[in-house]
Protein backbone atom coordinates (compact mmCIF):
# COMPACT_ATOMS: atom_id res chain seq x y z
CA UNK A 1 0.00 0.00 0.00
CA UNK A 2 1.22 3.50 -0.84
CA UNK A 3 2.53 5.79 1.86
CA UNK A 4 -0.04 8.44 2.86
CA UNK A 5 2.13 10.72 4.97
CA UNK A 6 2.28 13.55 2.44
CA UNK A 7 -0.62 15.66 1.27
CA UNK A 8 -2.21 15.22 -2.12
CA UNK A 9 -0.67 17.87 -4.40
CA UNK A 10 -2.59 19.27 -7.37
CA UNK A 11 -1.06 20.60 -10.57
CA UNK A 12 -0.21 24.31 -10.62
CA UNK A 13 -0.94 26.55 -13.59
CA UNK A 14 -3.47 24.28 -15.30
CA UNK A 15 -4.59 25.83 -18.61
CA UNK A 16 -8.34 25.36 -18.29
CA UNK A 17 -8.91 26.10 -21.98
CA UNK A 18 -6.58 23.26 -22.99
CA UNK A 19 -8.23 20.95 -20.44
CA UNK A 20 -11.65 21.38 -22.06
CA UNK A 21 -13.05 18.73 -24.39
CA UNK A 22 -13.62 14.99 -24.15
CA UNK A 23 -11.75 12.71 -21.72
CA UNK A 24 -12.12 8.93 -21.64
CA UNK A 25 -12.00 7.11 -18.31
CA UNK A 26 -9.20 4.55 -18.59
CA UNK A 27 -9.40 3.41 -14.96
CA UNK A 28 -10.93 4.54 -11.68
CA UNK A 29 -11.61 3.59 -8.11
CA UNK A 30 -15.10 2.05 -8.16
CA UNK A 31 -17.68 4.30 -6.54
CA UNK A 32 -21.36 4.27 -5.69
CA UNK A 33 -21.88 7.05 -8.22
CA UNK A 34 -21.07 4.88 -11.23
CA UNK A 35 -22.54 1.58 -12.44
CA UNK A 36 -20.31 -1.42 -11.75
CA UNK A 37 -20.55 -2.68 -15.33
CA UNK A 38 -20.37 0.66 -17.14
CA UNK A 39 -18.34 0.86 -20.34
CA UNK A 40 -17.14 3.61 -22.67
CA UNK A 41 -17.28 6.02 -19.72
CA UNK A 42 -16.25 9.55 -20.56
CA UNK A 43 -16.52 13.17 -19.53
CA UNK A 44 -16.91 16.20 -21.75
CA UNK A 45 -15.96 19.61 -20.37
CA UNK A 46 -17.04 22.92 -21.89
CA UNK A 47 -15.91 26.32 -20.59
CA UNK A 48 -18.78 28.69 -19.84
CA UNK A 49 -18.53 32.46 -20.32
CA UNK A 50 -18.53 33.00 -16.54
CA UNK A 51 -15.43 30.80 -16.10
CA UNK A 52 -17.32 27.77 -14.78
CA UNK A 53 -17.20 24.47 -16.62
CA UNK A 54 -20.15 22.50 -17.97
CA UNK A 55 -19.62 18.81 -17.14
CA UNK A 56 -21.26 15.94 -19.02
CA UNK A 57 -20.44 12.47 -17.65
CA UNK A 58 -21.62 9.53 -19.76
CA UNK A 59 -21.42 5.75 -19.46
CA UNK A 60 -23.01 2.84 -21.27
CA UNK A 61 -24.58 -0.15 -19.50
CA UNK A 62 -26.23 -2.96 -21.45
CA UNK A 63 -26.24 -0.77 -24.57
CA UNK A 64 -28.01 2.13 -22.88
CA UNK A 65 -26.51 5.54 -22.22
CA UNK A 66 -26.56 6.90 -18.68
CA UNK A 67 -25.47 10.45 -18.08
CA UNK A 68 -25.39 13.25 -15.57
CA UNK A 69 -24.65 16.93 -16.11
CA UNK A 70 -23.00 19.27 -13.66
CA UNK A 71 -20.84 22.31 -13.18
CA UNK A 72 -17.23 22.62 -12.10
CA UNK A 73 -15.58 25.73 -10.69
CA UNK A 74 -12.28 26.68 -9.09
CA UNK A 75 -12.29 26.03 -5.36
CA UNK A 76 -10.26 29.24 -4.85
CA UNK A 77 -10.42 31.72 -7.72
CA UNK A 78 -7.15 33.36 -6.60
CA UNK A 79 -5.10 30.14 -6.49
CA UNK A 80 -3.14 28.69 -9.42
CA UNK A 81 -3.69 25.17 -8.06
CA UNK A 82 -5.87 22.80 -10.12
CA UNK A 83 -8.36 22.39 -7.27
CA UNK A 84 -11.88 22.39 -8.61
CA UNK A 85 -15.25 21.63 -7.14
CA UNK A 86 -17.85 19.80 -9.19
CA UNK A 87 -21.56 20.00 -8.47
CA UNK A 88 -24.21 17.62 -9.73
CA UNK A 89 -27.91 17.58 -9.00
CA UNK A 90 -29.39 14.15 -8.31
CA UNK A 91 -31.21 12.04 -9.12
CA UNK A 92 -30.54 12.57 -12.87
CA UNK A 93 -34.23 12.10 -13.80
CA UNK A 94 -35.36 14.74 -11.26
CA UNK A 95 -32.29 16.86 -10.46
CA UNK A 96 -33.15 18.54 -7.16
CA UNK A 97 -30.47 17.53 -4.63
CA UNK A 98 -27.04 19.21 -5.03
CA UNK A 99 -23.97 17.05 -4.48
CA UNK A 100 -20.59 18.82 -4.50
CA UNK A 101 -17.21 17.12 -4.50
CA UNK A 102 -13.53 17.83 -4.98
CA UNK A 103 -11.96 17.42 -8.41
CA UNK A 104 -8.20 17.90 -8.26
CA UNK A 105 -6.02 17.47 -11.32
CA UNK A 106 -2.97 15.70 -9.86
CA UNK A 107 -1.04 15.18 -13.07
CA UNK A 108 -1.39 16.44 -16.62
CA UNK A 109 0.58 14.84 -19.43
CA UNK A 110 2.41 16.52 -22.27
CA UNK A 111 0.04 18.28 -24.64
CA UNK A 112 -2.85 17.63 -22.25
CA UNK A 113 -3.36 14.09 -23.59
CA UNK A 114 -3.49 12.31 -20.19
CA UNK A 115 -4.57 13.26 -16.69
CA UNK A 116 -4.74 11.82 -13.18
CA UNK A 117 -7.63 13.23 -11.15
CA UNK A 118 -8.40 12.66 -7.49
CA UNK A 119 -9.19 14.46 -4.28
CA UNK A 120 -7.63 15.06 -0.86
CA UNK A 121 -9.14 12.06 0.96
CA UNK A 122 -7.84 9.66 -1.74
CA UNK A 123 -11.29 8.01 -1.86
CA UNK A 124 -11.72 8.69 -5.58
CA UNK A 125 -9.24 8.41 -8.44
CA UNK A 126 -9.55 8.59 -12.21
CA UNK A 127 -7.03 8.02 -14.98
CA UNK A 128 -8.16 9.91 -18.06
CA UNK A 129 -7.05 10.08 -21.68
CA UNK A 130 -8.07 11.97 -24.80
CA UNK A 131 -8.27 8.63 -26.58
CA UNK A 132 -10.35 5.62 -25.48
CA UNK A 133 -7.36 3.26 -25.51
CA UNK A 134 -3.79 3.86 -24.29
CA UNK A 135 -0.73 1.63 -24.32
CA UNK A 136 0.49 -0.17 -21.21
CA UNK A 137 3.59 1.99 -20.86
CA UNK A 138 1.54 5.19 -20.64
CA UNK A 139 -0.99 3.53 -18.30
CA UNK A 140 1.76 2.33 -15.96
CA UNK A 141 3.29 5.83 -15.94
CA UNK A 142 -0.06 7.33 -14.91
CA UNK A 143 -0.57 4.68 -12.23
CA UNK A 144 2.88 5.54 -10.88
CA UNK A 145 1.89 9.24 -10.72
CA UNK A 146 -1.13 8.27 -8.60
CA UNK A 147 1.02 6.07 -6.39
CA UNK A 148 3.42 8.99 -5.83
CA UNK A 149 0.40 10.94 -4.50
CA UNK A 150 -0.21 8.24 -1.88
CA UNK A 151 -3.06 6.40 -3.61
CA UNK A 152 -3.53 2.66 -3.07
CA UNK A 153 -3.42 1.85 -6.79
CA UNK A 154 -4.40 -1.78 -6.15
CA UNK A 155 -7.99 -0.47 -6.00
CA UNK A 156 -7.88 0.77 -9.61
CA UNK A 157 -10.32 -0.89 -11.99
CA UNK A 158 -9.83 -0.55 -15.74
CA UNK A 159 -12.86 0.80 -17.59
CA UNK A 160 -13.84 -1.13 -20.73
CA UNK A 161 -13.50 1.17 -23.75
CA UNK A 162 -14.23 0.51 -27.43
CA UNK A 163 -11.80 1.54 -30.16
CA UNK A 164 -14.83 3.31 -31.69
CA UNK A 165 -16.95 4.55 -28.76
CA UNK A 166 -20.67 5.11 -29.29
CA UNK A 167 -22.00 8.58 -29.93
CA UNK A 168 -24.60 9.93 -27.52
CA UNK A 169 -27.33 10.21 -30.16
CA UNK A 170 -26.90 6.61 -31.35
CA UNK A 171 -27.96 4.84 -28.16
CA UNK A 172 -31.11 4.79 -26.04
CA UNK A 173 -31.09 6.75 -22.79
CA UNK A 174 -31.67 4.76 -19.61
CA UNK A 175 -33.55 7.74 -18.04
CA UNK A 176 -31.36 7.74 -14.92
CA UNK A 177 -32.08 4.13 -13.94
CA UNK A 178 -28.29 3.52 -13.67
CA UNK A 179 -28.13 6.01 -10.84
CA UNK A 180 -30.76 4.16 -8.79
CA UNK A 181 -29.06 0.82 -9.47
CA UNK A 182 -25.70 2.26 -8.36
CA UNK A 183 -27.17 3.08 -4.97
CA UNK A 184 -27.78 -0.64 -4.52
CA UNK A 185 -24.34 -1.67 -5.72
CA UNK A 186 -25.45 -2.80 -9.19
Amino acid sequence: MAEQTKEVTPVRGLDLNRYMGRWYEIACFPSQFQPKNGANTRATYTLNEDGTVKVLNETWTDGKRGFIQGTAFKADAKSDEAKLKVRFFVPPFLPIIPITGDYWVLYIGDNYQYAVVGQPSRKYLWILSRTPVIDDEVYNHLVEKAKEQGYDVSKLKKTPQSESPPESEETPNDKGVWWIKSLFGK
